[in-house]
């Protein structure tokens, strides 16, 4: 019997409610949008749905927009391989903001591939919070 094609849709994106890593459970979608304040803590990415893919390699790349390291040097945009758990799973791919928070701020695009394709992509916007 042929393989099904994996399926990916992109369930929610924008800023979520806290997120432990360790925890099955997904955060909670806060609000919908790609403009991300710089607030401490402050939780944001997506979520996608994969179908049809079970113990495929998923690689994630989050490009930042330069934040440094020790000694002062940009760092590398994070990035790694998970393994798709399940055939119909939900993947959270995001981050949040820490001190400092200069070097956050500017473009963070988030992307997903599966099969050496680009499956999810999606870039935000980390800006000074209003001050209104």
């Amino acid at each position: 019997m042929a393989r099904r094609k994996p399926e990916v849709r992109m369930r929610s994106y924008g800023v979520y409610s806290k997120w432990e890593s360790s925890s099955k459970e997904l955060p909670d979608l806060v609000e919908v949008t790609t403009e991300i304040p710089a607030e401490i803590d402050i939780e944001f990415g997506f979520i996608v749905n994969i179908k049809w893919a079970k113990n495929s390699e998923l690689t994630f790349c989050i490009d930042h927009p330069g934040i440094l390291d020790a000694q002062g040097q940009r760092r590398s945009a994070f990035d790694g391989v998970v393994f798709v758990k399940t055939n119909d799973w939900h993947f959270f791919l995001g981050d949040t903001i820490w001190e400092p928070v200069a070097d956050k701020l500017g473009p963070w695009r988030l992307t997903l591939e599966l099969g050496g394709r680009t499956v999810a992509e999606k870039t935000f916007l980390v800006h000074e919070p209003n001050t209104d």
